[in-house]
């Protein structure tokens, strides 16, 4: 396999306290490991929806995301669908569960069409424990995360659905925000069912959140769209929680 590491000539460096969360597996190694590694898999292309792994599933095989954006979701017995994270170009998934041994986690979900590589879990735990460059860039990584999700846990304890559901609009504004004349579309098409379980809130909860702010226009939707077109109001509810006041309407004459 050819290097698909196309923009990521050297390692990442971290600054200040570390690397964050969101950068991509791929970005954090040193080219020849990143070449090395790429080549140990092949490449398989998924369309929009497909399934790249399954939740409760044996582990077989790490996925490289080489261009796409996918979902990670986890699934309660009832039924309830939790949003984790989105992971995109340069991003591992399924490699906890080849380290392990055990069943997977999560379910992957494409957004987009996808194209990764396709990495044998032998060959991959071959590799890591041959590569303490890259043994190290994985546990960084796995630290990041998780420390990412334990401070948006505490964050999301302390406010209520609404102050939580700006955060969640703010945040895909500034990581998958495109702009627009109308304002910033999240290129990412989310359903209200997944926008409702990255918050841990009900559909419903979330449908009456999306009228409220479209109402107040502060967003506007279509269907699997959603531009935001008055940050400033996201962020005053992210803040207090107050409701933003509605836009100015011209007068009447």
């Amino acid at each position: 396999m050819n290097d698909r590491g196309d923009g990521m000539a050297a390692a990442y460096v971290p600054e200040g306290d570390g690397l964050d969360d969101q950068v991509p597996f791929l970005a954090r190694l040193e080219r020849t490991d990143r070449v090395a590694l790429l080549e140990l898999g092949r490449e398989l292309c998924f369309d929009v929806r497909a399934a790249l792994l399954r939740q409760d599933e044996p582990s077989a095989h790490v996925l490289l995301i080489l261009s796409g954006w996918t979902k990670i979701t986890t699934s309660a017995p009832n039924g309830y669908e939790a949003l984790h994270a989105l992971r995109g170009p340069g991003d591992i998934v399924g490699e906890s569960a080849a380290l392990t041994g055990r069943p997977r986690s999560a379910t992957v979900t494409a957004l987009s069409p996808v194209r990764a590589a396709v990495v044998p879990h032998e060959k991959f735990r071959a590799f890591v424990a041959a590569s303490p460059g890259v043994s190290l860039s994985l546990l960084a990584l796995a630290s990041d995360r998780t420390r990412a999700a334990d401070r948006r846990s505490l964050e999301f304890a302390a406010m209520t659905v609404r102050e939580r559901f700006a955060v969640l609009l703010l945040d895909l504004a500034r990581t998958h925000g495109a702009r627009t004349a109308e304002g910033i579309e999240l290129d990412v098409p989310l359903s209200k069912q997944e926008l409702a379980g990255a918050v841990s809130a009900s559909r419903e909860a979330v449908q009456r959140l999306l009228k409220d702010l479209r109402e107040r226009g502060i967003v506007r939707t279509g269907r699997r769209t959603l531009v935001i077109v008055r940050p400033d109001a996201l962020r005053r509810i992210a803040r207090s929680g107050e409701p933003a006041a509605p836009a100015a309407r011209p007068a009447v004459r």
